[in-house]
């Protein structure tokens, strides 16, 4: 199978400030399809599989002033997203349907969302 021609390249930076332990105190995000200066954020998951090892590698970063609360919505959102992605992808409901029910249940577990009859 050809592979399709490129017509267009996009780049997206994330620039991380390190304090003088190495951690991050400081992160910022951007694309060139992104009008405006690169923004702020607290967090980052980056996965990346490779087409030759069938590997994946992966970088996980966040500040030191990211909070539980925060960490644990933004789990609860990444998790949400990877399920409705993996739906997406392989079309495999009855899986992607559980992965959503476990979603559901660590949002509630970790109070990312109202635990049914707490509304």
């Amino acid at each position: 199978m050809a592979k399709e021609v490129v017509k267009k390249r996009s780049k997206i930076t994330v620039e991380v400030g390190l304090n003088a332990e190495q951690m991050p105190v400081e992160m910022k995000w951007g694309a060139t399809d992104k009008p405006g200066p690169a923004e702020g954020c607290k967090g980052m998951l980056l996965s990346l599989f490779n087409e030759q090892t069938k590997e994946t590698m992966k970088v996980d970063l966040w500040t030191k002033e990211m909070q539980v609360v925060e960490m644990d919505r933004f789990m609860y959102q990444t998790l949400r997203g990877l399920a409705d992605t993996y739906f997406k992808a392989t079309g495999n409901k009855e899986l992607a349907n559980q992965m959503q029910q476990f979603v559901f249940y660590f949002g509630q577990a970790t109070g990312a969302i109202p635990k049914q009859g707490d509304v």
